[in-house]
């Protein structure tokens, strides 16, 4: 399993060179099911709280 906050189309700018993204994304991809979920972070939300706690 793999998590990412990036959609594929910045995950060029995680790699230095745009063509290892591309082949990264195509070794993920070519036998995979993706799901994707548009909710939001838990880890932001409770970090919010916590802030306004303060």
């Amino acid at each position: 399993m793999l998590i990412s906050n990036l959609p594929f189309s910045k995950w060029d700018q995680v790699f230095k060179d745009p063509m290892t993204a591309d082949v990264a994304i195509d070794r993920l991809v070519h036998h995979c099911i993706i799901l994707e979920l548009n909710l939001l972070s838990y880890r932001l939300e409770e970090s919010k709280k916590r802030k306004r706690k303060r």
